[in-house]
Protein backbone atom coordinates (compact mmCIF):
# COMPACT_ATOMS: atom_id res chain seq x y z
CA UNK A 1 0.00 0.00 0.00
CA UNK A 2 2.86 2.37 0.78
CA UNK A 3 4.31 1.83 -2.66
CA UNK A 4 0.93 2.42 -4.30
CA UNK A 5 0.34 5.55 -2.21
CA UNK A 6 3.79 6.88 -3.07
CA UNK A 7 3.16 6.33 -6.77
CA UNK A 8 -0.18 8.13 -6.60
CA UNK A 9 1.39 11.02 -4.70
CA UNK A 10 4.24 11.31 -7.19
CA UNK A 11 1.86 11.29 -10.14
CA UNK A 12 -0.37 13.90 -8.48
CA UNK A 13 2.66 16.10 -7.74
CA UNK A 14 3.86 15.90 -11.34
CA UNK A 15 0.38 16.82 -12.57
CA UNK A 16 0.30 19.88 -10.32
CA UNK A 17 3.84 20.84 -11.44
CA UNK A 18 2.87 20.53 -15.11
CA UNK A 19 -0.32 22.54 -14.54
CA UNK A 20 1.62 25.29 -12.78
CA UNK A 21 4.18 25.35 -15.58
CA UNK A 22 1.43 25.65 -18.19
CA UNK A 23 -0.26 28.44 -16.27
CA UNK A 24 3.06 30.25 -15.93
CA UNK A 25 3.67 29.94 -19.65
CA UNK A 26 0.19 31.23 -20.50
CA UNK A 27 0.86 34.33 -18.37
CA UNK A 28 4.32 34.83 -19.91
CA UNK A 29 5.60 37.49 -20.12
CA UNK A 30 4.30 39.27 -17.04
CA UNK A 31 7.22 41.69 -16.79
CA UNK A 32 9.92 43.30 -18.98
CA UNK A 33 12.46 41.02 -20.69
CA UNK A 34 16.16 41.26 -21.48
CA UNK A 35 17.71 40.38 -24.84
CA UNK A 36 21.51 40.17 -24.88
CA UNK A 37 23.20 41.07 -28.16
CA UNK A 38 26.79 39.77 -27.86
CA UNK A 39 28.21 42.23 -30.40
CA UNK A 40 28.62 46.00 -30.67
CA UNK A 41 25.75 48.11 -32.05
CA UNK A 42 25.30 48.41 -35.80
CA UNK A 43 26.12 44.92 -37.09
CA UNK A 44 23.74 42.21 -38.34
CA UNK A 45 23.42 40.61 -34.88
CA UNK A 46 22.45 43.95 -33.34
CA UNK A 47 20.04 44.86 -36.15
CA UNK A 48 18.25 41.52 -35.91
CA UNK A 49 18.25 41.53 -32.10
CA UNK A 50 16.65 44.96 -31.94
CA UNK A 51 14.10 43.95 -34.56
CA UNK A 52 13.16 40.86 -32.52
CA UNK A 53 12.95 42.95 -29.36
CA UNK A 54 10.76 45.55 -31.04
CA UNK A 55 8.30 42.98 -32.42
CA UNK A 56 8.02 41.11 -29.09
CA UNK A 57 7.36 44.40 -27.31
CA UNK A 58 4.62 45.23 -29.80
CA UNK A 59 2.99 41.81 -29.50
CA UNK A 60 3.11 41.39 -25.73
CA UNK A 61 3.05 44.94 -24.39
CA UNK A 62 6.09 44.19 -22.23
CA UNK A 63 9.32 46.03 -22.97
CA UNK A 64 12.23 43.96 -24.27
CA UNK A 65 15.43 45.67 -23.19
CA UNK A 66 18.33 45.08 -25.59
CA UNK A 67 21.73 44.91 -23.91
CA UNK A 68 24.90 44.95 -26.04
CA UNK A 69 27.71 42.91 -24.47
CA UNK A 70 30.36 42.56 -27.15
CA UNK A 71 33.86 41.12 -27.11
CA UNK A 72 35.83 37.98 -27.98
CA UNK A 73 33.86 37.18 -31.11
CA UNK A 74 30.53 37.28 -29.33
CA UNK A 75 31.49 34.74 -26.67
CA UNK A 76 31.45 37.17 -23.72
CA UNK A 77 27.79 38.01 -24.28
CA UNK A 78 26.80 34.36 -24.64
CA UNK A 79 28.67 33.48 -21.46
CA UNK A 80 26.51 36.03 -19.65
CA UNK A 81 23.38 34.69 -21.38
CA UNK A 82 24.08 31.14 -20.22
CA UNK A 83 23.94 32.38 -16.62
CA UNK A 84 20.59 34.16 -16.91
CA UNK A 85 17.64 32.89 -14.84
CA UNK A 86 15.90 29.90 -16.42
CA UNK A 87 12.53 31.58 -16.70
CA UNK A 88 12.58 32.92 -20.26
CA UNK A 89 12.85 36.56 -19.24
CA UNK A 90 16.45 36.64 -20.42
CA UNK A 91 17.32 35.55 -23.97
CA UNK A 92 20.14 36.23 -26.42
CA UNK A 93 20.94 36.57 -30.12
CA UNK A 94 23.42 33.86 -30.97
CA UNK A 95 25.09 33.36 -34.31
CA UNK A 96 27.19 30.99 -36.38
CA UNK A 97 30.41 32.44 -34.97
CA UNK A 98 29.69 32.04 -31.25
CA UNK A 99 27.44 28.97 -31.36
CA UNK A 100 28.94 26.85 -34.17
CA UNK A 101 32.51 28.07 -34.69
CA UNK A 102 33.59 28.99 -31.14
CA UNK A 103 33.82 25.40 -29.77
CA UNK A 104 36.61 24.63 -32.25
CA UNK A 105 38.23 28.04 -32.22
CA UNK A 106 38.68 28.57 -28.48
CA UNK A 107 40.39 26.02 -26.24
CA UNK A 108 38.88 27.50 -23.06
CA UNK A 109 35.32 28.35 -24.02
CA UNK A 110 33.27 29.18 -20.92
CA UNK A 111 30.03 27.66 -22.23
CA UNK A 112 28.83 24.66 -24.22
CA UNK A 113 26.61 25.79 -27.14
CA UNK A 114 24.62 22.54 -27.00
CA UNK A 115 24.38 21.85 -23.25
CA UNK A 116 24.08 25.40 -21.89
CA UNK A 117 21.39 26.79 -24.20
CA UNK A 118 17.88 26.04 -25.38
CA UNK A 119 17.56 27.08 -29.04
CA UNK A 120 14.36 29.09 -29.61
CA UNK A 121 14.33 29.98 -33.31
CA UNK A 122 16.73 30.67 -36.17
CA UNK A 123 15.91 34.23 -37.22
CA UNK A 124 17.75 35.04 -40.44
CA UNK A 125 20.45 34.16 -42.92
CA UNK A 126 22.94 36.94 -43.60
CA UNK A 127 24.34 36.25 -47.09
CA UNK A 128 28.07 36.57 -47.62
CA UNK A 129 29.78 37.12 -50.95
CA UNK A 130 33.28 37.06 -52.41
CA UNK A 131 34.42 40.39 -53.83
CA UNK A 132 37.67 41.18 -55.62
CA UNK A 133 39.35 44.44 -56.50
CA UNK A 134 38.73 45.20 -60.21
CA UNK A 135 42.48 44.92 -60.90
CA UNK A 136 42.25 41.17 -60.29
CA UNK A 137 41.69 39.70 -63.78
CA UNK A 138 38.82 37.42 -62.80
CA UNK A 139 35.11 37.89 -63.47
CA UNK A 140 34.07 34.55 -61.98
CA UNK A 141 35.17 32.01 -59.40
CA UNK A 142 36.19 29.71 -62.25
CA UNK A 143 38.63 32.38 -63.48
CA UNK A 144 39.78 33.29 -59.95
CA UNK A 145 40.77 29.78 -58.82
CA UNK A 146 43.81 29.31 -61.13
CA UNK A 147 45.03 32.83 -60.29
CA UNK A 148 44.74 32.17 -56.55
CA UNK A 149 46.48 28.80 -56.93
CA UNK A 150 49.33 30.24 -59.02
CA UNK A 151 51.67 30.44 -56.02
CA UNK A 152 51.51 30.98 -52.27
CA UNK A 153 50.68 34.57 -51.38
CA UNK A 154 50.12 35.64 -54.99
CA UNK A 155 46.78 37.05 -53.88
CA UNK A 156 45.78 38.41 -50.45
CA UNK A 157 42.48 38.47 -48.61
CA UNK A 158 41.25 40.66 -45.79
CA UNK A 159 39.10 39.57 -42.87
CA UNK A 160 37.51 41.05 -39.79
CA UNK A 161 39.86 39.00 -37.61
CA UNK A 162 41.33 35.57 -37.01
CA UNK A 163 38.57 32.99 -36.83
CA UNK A 164 35.87 35.39 -38.06
CA UNK A 165 33.29 34.22 -40.58
CA UNK A 166 35.11 36.19 -43.27
CA UNK A 167 38.36 34.35 -42.54
CA UNK A 168 36.68 30.93 -42.36
CA UNK A 169 34.97 31.54 -45.70
CA UNK A 170 38.36 32.34 -47.22
CA UNK A 171 40.05 29.33 -45.64
CA UNK A 172 37.37 27.02 -47.04
CA UNK A 173 38.06 28.62 -50.42
CA UNK A 174 41.80 27.98 -49.96
CA UNK A 175 41.19 24.34 -49.06
CA UNK A 176 38.82 23.63 -51.94
CA UNK A 177 40.75 25.65 -54.54
CA UNK A 178 44.09 24.20 -53.36
CA UNK A 179 45.38 27.76 -53.08
CA UNK A 180 47.25 29.72 -50.42
CA UNK A 181 45.81 33.22 -50.53
CA UNK A 182 47.60 35.37 -47.95
CA UNK A 183 45.49 36.28 -44.90
CA UNK A 184 45.58 39.91 -43.74
CA UNK A 185 43.44 40.21 -40.57
CA UNK A 186 41.89 43.53 -39.56
CA UNK A 187 40.05 44.76 -36.49
CA UNK A 188 36.68 44.78 -38.17
CA UNK A 189 35.03 44.45 -41.56
CA UNK A 190 35.01 48.14 -42.51
CA UNK A 191 38.80 48.72 -42.59
CA UNK A 192 39.38 45.45 -44.45
CA UNK A 193 36.77 46.29 -47.07
CA UNK A 194 38.26 49.78 -47.44
CA UNK A 195 41.62 48.25 -48.33
CA UNK A 196 40.08 45.88 -50.87
CA UNK A 197 38.41 48.88 -52.53
CA UNK A 198 41.71 50.81 -52.56
CA UNK A 199 43.66 47.84 -53.91
CA UNK A 200 45.86 47.31 -50.84
CA UNK A 201 44.56 43.73 -50.73
CA UNK A 202 42.94 41.70 -53.48
CA UNK A 203 39.79 40.06 -52.17
CA UNK A 204 37.44 39.56 -49.26
CA UNK A 205 34.45 37.55 -48.12
CA UNK A 206 31.93 39.81 -46.40
CA UNK A 207 28.27 40.59 -45.83
CA UNK A 208 26.74 41.02 -49.30
CA UNK A 209 24.88 44.15 -48.19
CA UNK A 210 28.24 45.83 -47.46
CA UNK A 211 29.77 44.77 -50.77
CA UNK A 212 26.89 45.77 -53.06
CA UNK A 213 27.26 49.59 -52.81
CA UNK A 214 30.93 49.36 -53.85
CA UNK A 215 30.17 46.89 -56.62
CA UNK A 216 27.40 49.15 -57.95
CA UNK A 217 29.92 51.91 -58.72
CA UNK A 218 32.62 49.59 -60.04
CA UNK A 219 34.97 49.73 -57.07
CA UNK A 220 34.54 46.01 -56.36
CA UNK A 221 33.61 42.99 -58.45
CA UNK A 222 31.29 40.41 -56.86
CA UNK A 223 32.16 36.96 -58.21
CA UNK A 224 29.85 34.79 -56.10
CA UNK A 225 27.73 34.36 -53.00
CA UNK A 226 28.86 31.87 -50.37
CA UNK A 227 25.53 30.15 -49.66
CA UNK A 228 24.41 26.90 -51.28
CA UNK A 229 21.55 28.70 -53.08
CA UNK A 230 21.41 32.05 -54.82
CA UNK A 231 20.34 34.97 -52.65
CA UNK A 232 16.72 36.02 -53.15
CA UNK A 233 17.56 39.74 -53.17
CA UNK A 234 20.41 39.30 -55.70
CA UNK A 235 19.49 36.33 -57.93
CA UNK A 236 21.84 37.54 -60.67
CA UNK A 237 24.91 36.65 -58.58
CA UNK A 238 25.86 32.96 -58.94
CA UNK A 239 26.89 30.83 -55.98
CA UNK A 240 30.54 29.95 -55.55
CA UNK A 241 29.48 26.30 -55.69
CA UNK A 242 27.88 26.58 -59.12
CA UNK A 243 30.60 28.77 -60.62
CA UNK A 244 33.80 26.96 -59.79
CA UNK A 245 33.88 25.17 -56.42
CA UNK A 246 31.10 22.52 -56.20
CA UNK A 247 30.01 21.88 -52.62
CA UNK A 248 31.18 25.24 -51.26
CA UNK A 249 28.73 26.56 -48.64
CA UNK A 250 29.15 29.20 -45.96
CA UNK A 251 25.77 30.43 -44.73
CA UNK A 252 26.04 32.66 -41.63
CA UNK A 253 22.86 32.82 -39.53
CA UNK A 254 21.63 34.50 -36.36
CA UNK A 255 19.02 33.12 -33.99
CA UNK A 256 17.53 33.44 -30.53
CA UNK A 257 18.63 31.17 -27.68
CA UNK A 258 17.57 30.92 -24.04
CA UNK A 259 19.47 29.43 -21.09
CA UNK A 260 19.19 25.67 -20.75
CA UNK A 261 16.29 24.69 -18.50
CA UNK A 262 13.72 27.28 -19.59
CA UNK A 263 10.26 25.62 -19.53
CA UNK A 264 9.33 24.13 -22.88
CA UNK A 265 5.98 25.92 -22.88
CA UNK A 266 7.77 29.28 -22.56
CA UNK A 267 10.14 28.38 -25.39
CA UNK A 268 7.11 27.45 -27.50
CA UNK A 269 5.51 30.85 -26.86
CA UNK A 270 8.73 32.68 -27.73
CA UNK A 271 9.14 30.64 -30.90
CA UNK A 272 5.56 31.27 -32.02
CA UNK A 273 5.77 35.02 -31.38
CA UNK A 274 9.06 35.47 -33.25
CA UNK A 275 7.97 33.17 -36.09
CA UNK A 276 4.84 35.28 -36.50
CA UNK A 277 6.95 38.45 -36.64
CA UNK A 278 9.16 37.00 -39.38
CA UNK A 279 6.07 36.59 -41.55
CA UNK A 280 4.85 40.17 -41.08
CA UNK A 281 5.06 42.48 -44.12
CA UNK A 282 7.19 45.15 -42.42
CA UNK A 283 9.79 42.65 -41.20
CA UNK A 284 9.99 40.96 -44.60
CA UNK A 285 10.47 44.38 -46.21
CA UNK A 286 13.11 45.42 -43.67
CA UNK A 287 15.09 42.20 -44.02
CA UNK A 288 14.76 42.29 -47.80
CA UNK A 289 16.18 45.82 -47.92
CA UNK A 290 19.22 44.57 -46.01
CA UNK A 291 19.56 41.46 -48.16
CA UNK A 292 18.86 39.21 -45.16
CA UNK A 293 16.60 36.17 -45.51
CA UNK A 294 14.17 35.13 -42.73
CA UNK A 295 14.47 31.51 -41.61
CA UNK A 296 12.04 30.68 -38.78
CA UNK A 297 11.27 27.05 -38.01
CA UNK A 298 11.01 25.08 -34.78
CA UNK A 299 13.41 24.94 -31.82
CA UNK A 300 14.25 21.38 -32.89
CA UNK A 301 15.23 22.52 -36.37
CA UNK A 302 17.45 25.26 -34.94
CA UNK A 303 19.06 22.71 -32.61
CA UNK A 304 19.84 20.46 -35.59
CA UNK A 305 21.40 23.38 -37.49
CA UNK A 306 23.67 24.30 -34.58
CA UNK A 307 24.86 20.71 -34.11
CA UNK A 308 25.44 20.20 -37.83
CA UNK A 309 27.39 23.45 -38.20
CA UNK A 310 29.58 22.72 -35.17
CA UNK A 311 30.88 19.67 -37.03
CA UNK A 312 31.16 21.53 -40.33
CA UNK A 313 33.22 24.42 -38.98
CA UNK A 314 35.37 22.16 -36.82
CA UNK A 315 36.74 20.67 -40.04
CA UNK A 316 37.48 24.11 -41.52
CA UNK A 317 39.19 25.33 -38.35
CA UNK A 318 41.28 22.15 -38.09
CA UNK A 319 42.33 22.23 -41.75
CA UNK A 320 43.34 25.88 -41.53
CA UNK A 321 45.07 25.40 -38.17
CA UNK A 322 43.27 28.39 -36.66
CA UNK A 323 43.36 28.98 -32.93
CA UNK A 324 42.28 31.98 -30.87
CA UNK A 325 42.75 32.82 -27.20
CA UNK A 326 40.08 34.19 -24.88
Amino acid sequence: MKTFASTVYLGFSMLIWASCGLAQAQQFPAKPMKLIVPFAPGGPNDILGRLVGQKLTEQWGQQVIVENRGGAGGTIGLEAAARLPKDGYGIAMGGTSNLAVAPSLYEKLSYDPVKDFTPVINVALVPYALAVNPTVPAKSVRELVPIAAKKAGYLSYGSSGMGSMSSLAAELFNAMAKSDVLHVPYKGTAPALTDVVSGQIDMMFADLSLIKPHAAVGKLRTVGVTSAKRVVSSPEIPTIAESGLPGYDISPWFGVVAPEGVPKAVVTRLNAAIASSLKSADVIQRLGALGYEPIGGSPEQFTATIKSDIGKYAKIVKTAGIKADL
